[in-house]
């Protein structure tokens, strides 16, 4: 099982402002989908509420909730070590967000696929800086004269000890 983190990130590592995405970038959302298809995305509660439909179409939506709550569509987990039995058959599984749920995967999982926004936004959720000494970059598209915003897709490996 691969276990990876999907997320856009502008500058000053922030992620979202209002339990919603920092802005509107399709390249990023076909990426989003492309990666993610056909495998189990995990996120947390406030994640899967700002979602317009809710739980992602072909896909397995877990969410990471303390609580007893049910969600439509999704199966709940209470834990990491929860999550990672419920999916031991997995070929893939990406953790969605949000900022907690990042912080607490980041040392659980396997690479990164991270879409950095190259602008700055107000923000009040932001990610984990990212040590140079535990991940290194395995590929890299660098999007630079688009518009709204440029950005790069980069995805990191978890170095070897």
């Amino acid at each position: 099982m691969e276990t990876a983190i999907i997320v856009a990130i502008a500058n000053d590592y922030a992620i979202g402002m209002d339990n919603k995405l920092l802005c509107h970038l399709p390249a990023d959302l076909k990426h989003f989908k492309e990666l993610t298809s056909g495998h189990t995305v995990v996120m947390g509660r406030n994640t899967f509420f700002s979602l317009p439909k809710g739980a992602l179409p072909n896909r397995r939506n877990i969410v990471l909730s303390p609580d007893d709550e049910t969600f439509p569509a999704c199966e709940t987990a209470h834990s990491f070590p929860e999550i990672i039995e419920l999916c031991q058959k997995d070929e893939k599984v990406f953790f969605i967000g949000g900022a907690m749920v990042y912080s607490q995967a980041l040392e659980w999982v396997d690479s990164l696929y991270i879409t950095w926004i190259h602008a700055s936004f107000e923000a009040d959720a932001f990610f984990p800086e990212i040590s140079q000494d535990v991940w290194e970059e395995a590929e890299r598209e660098d999007h630079f004269d688009v518009e709204p915003y440029p950005y790069s897709f980069v995805h990191y490996v978890r170095k070897q000890d």
